[in-house]
């Protein structure tokens, strides 16, 4: 029996651990009526302190993994313009992607109408949401006053700018900086060597973050707003299983269903943690277990989780036409294009941390003068919707990381395909 449970792969654990949590939650919720015990013993310690303490230890691994990974993979890369191709061509992705995402979710709220019929004047604003930085602030903010206080911060942006920069020195320079090429590597490999540990407590985290969710929500939490709810998933899904596998058989002629059933524990571990930056050393790890180059998921995942919201761009596009339905506001083709414009901009700038597109969405709304106490009505069911387009987000890195790879021949097909066992590291031809 023992042995057989140890024979259970890492990614079968924490799906088993999601799917417990959230029967465990539900059962909580509808049939246990003890504050004592549901509240103060479970919710507020037990599955409080489980779910969050393996978040803060993927966070803890977060910023010194991203840092290093970028410059080992940048400086391992010898030739510049190859770098250029790769950053390129990812950034380009991930913002074609985002503008296909709110494109999507536009027209679903156009033709659904979830916002129809609501009387928004019986609703009161439930949280008060600002944005105090400008379009130009984001720009600006992408480059570090001090490199060391957005590394303690965990301000990522600035990190991966930093680290690019450090990266493409490391390479220019070559020999000439031989001890800090190695310090940087050392580094890296102790980063995953303690990613690989973290990730052995994966499941408990995951189920206490599911019983704790489900827990205090339950699915009563979602009937109100069922509309929106049910368009949100429809332009997730949209976009995880038709935009994504598109663009995968159009640059890579690879079979998405093989990527999914390889993919499907990091989609487990996203749904469950609600934060891209968190799922970063599993992402690469899983993507090397198919082929992929870590010289180019290094450099692709972590921008990715700071610049490529998919699943936060199709909210913010749902609850445009949600709110300006709701108000009776007309918003013509203009107001569309600015929303899809402003939508990709504030992607750029969203810390990739559980609903934080809420707040990035203030600056959508104020872009074409919706009201935004209608922010304060979408708040209750955030967070599960949050869960969903996170393993967007997530699935969008891999498959932009596995495009790029596989256009810079820094893939291994016979990898992806199970011909041949991954080996631990693929470097650029």
């Amino acid at each position: 029996m023992i042995n057989k449970l140890r024979s259970i792969s890492l990614g079968n654990w924490i799906l088993i651990g999601m799917v417990l949590g959230l029967i465990f939650g539900l059962i909580l919720n509808f049939w246990v009526h003890n504050p004592f015990i549901k509240d103060v013993i479970l919710m507020e310690n037990v599955f409080y302190l489980g779910g969050n303490l393996f978040i803060k230890l993927m966070k803890m691994l977060v910023v010194p993994l991203v840092f290093c990974s970028i410059v080992v993979g940048v400086a391992s890369i010898s030739d510049i313009k190859t770098l250029g191709s790769i950053g390129g061509t990812t950034i380009l992705i991930y913002l074609i992607t985002t503008a296909i995402a709110v494109t999507v979710a536009l027209s679903i709220g156009i033709l659904i109408k979830p916002g129809l019929g609501l009387d928004m004047s019986h609703v009161v604003q439930t949280a008060d949401v600002a944005i105090n930085q400008t379009m130009a602030d984001t720009v600006l903010n992408i480059v570090p006053d001090n490199p060391f206080n957005s590394l303690a911060n965990g301000d990522m942006l600035p990190v991966i700018i930093f680290g690019l920069l450090t990266g493409i020195i490391l390479a220019k320079l070559k020999n000439e900086t031989k001890l800090f090429n190695d310090f940087f590597k050392e580094g890296n490999r102790i980063m995953m060597e303690m990613t690989s540990i973290v990730m052995k407590f994966a499941p408990i985290g995951v189920f206490c973050l599911m019983a704790k969710t489900f827990g205090s929500l339950g699915i009563e939490g979602i009937l109100p707003l069922s509309k929106y709810f049910v368009c949100v998933l429809i332009g997730l899904a949209i976009q995880a299983f038709v935009v994504y596998p598109s663009l995968l058989v159009i640059f890579t002629r690879l079979n998405p269903i093989h990527f999914f059933r390889k993919f499907m524990p990091v989609i487990f571990f996203a749904f469950s943690s609600s934060t891209s930056n968190a799922t970063i050393p599993l992402n690469i790890e899983k993507l090397s277990e198919m082929g992929v180059s870590r010289d180019v998921s290094s450099f692709t995942i972590p921008l990715g989780a700071t610049i490529n919201m998919d699943g936060t761009a199709i909210m913010q596009g749902v609850a445009v036409m949600f709110a300006a339905q709701a108000y009776g506001v007309d918003l013509g083709t203009s107001a569309l294009l600015t929303v899809i414009f402003t939508a990709v901009m504030a992607s750029i700038g969203t810390a990739s941390v559980p609903s934080v597109g809420l707040v990035t969405l203030t600056m959508v709304f104020n872009s074409i003068g919706l009201p935004i106490d209608a922010i304060g009505i979408i708040f209750g069911i955030d967070h599960i919707l949050d869960m969903f387009r996170t393993a967007v987000n997530v699935t969008g890195d891999a498959i932009c990381s596995m495009i790029v790879s596989f256009r810079n021949k820094a893939m291994d097909i016979d990898i992806f395909n199970g011909k041949k066992e991954a080996e631990k590291e693929t470097k650029i031809i």
